[in-house]
């Protein structure tokens, strides 16, 4: 009688331990499609219509940095970071990504400037 209580708590065990391995490797999270965020198509849209493009690409560097290395450096920031960032793009400057100056943009309003901000926000890796 000993050995089949024995033989059963040793069972009950070994079932208690397994299982999950198979269900953590099968369920990878999937990124999400950031096309199809309205803040990736409005902020796209306003870029294209601005010269952004002139000096900033997606992946690389320009004259300015890419958008891909905007993102990773401020996305983990603070929300005040977009109203501070579109603030730059208003005003222009330099000093953060060398001493090259980023034109202003004064006629563009702090929500489109926003928006774009936004947009290259989404670009983070």
């Amino acid at each position: 009688m000993k050995k089949f209580f024995l033989f059963s708590f040793v069972i009950g065990v070994l079932a208690a331990c397994g299982g999950n391995e198979t269900k953590s490797k099968t369920e990878e999270a999937k990124p999400a499609d950031i096309t199809k965020n309205p803040d990736y198509q409005k902020g796209l849209e306003l870029a294209a219509k601005s010269d952004c493009f002139t000096c900033h690409q997606v992946e690389d560097k320009l004259t300015g940095p890419s958008y891909r290395d905007v993102a990773n450096k401020y996305a983990a920031m603070p929300d005040t970071i977009v109203a501070h960032l579109a603030g730059k793009i208003i005003t222009g400057g330099s000093g953060v990504w060398g001493q090259i100056i980023m034109t202003p943009h004064p006629a563009l309003s702090e929500a489109d400037a926003e928006a774009i901000v936004r947009y290259i926000l989404l670009l983070k890796k």
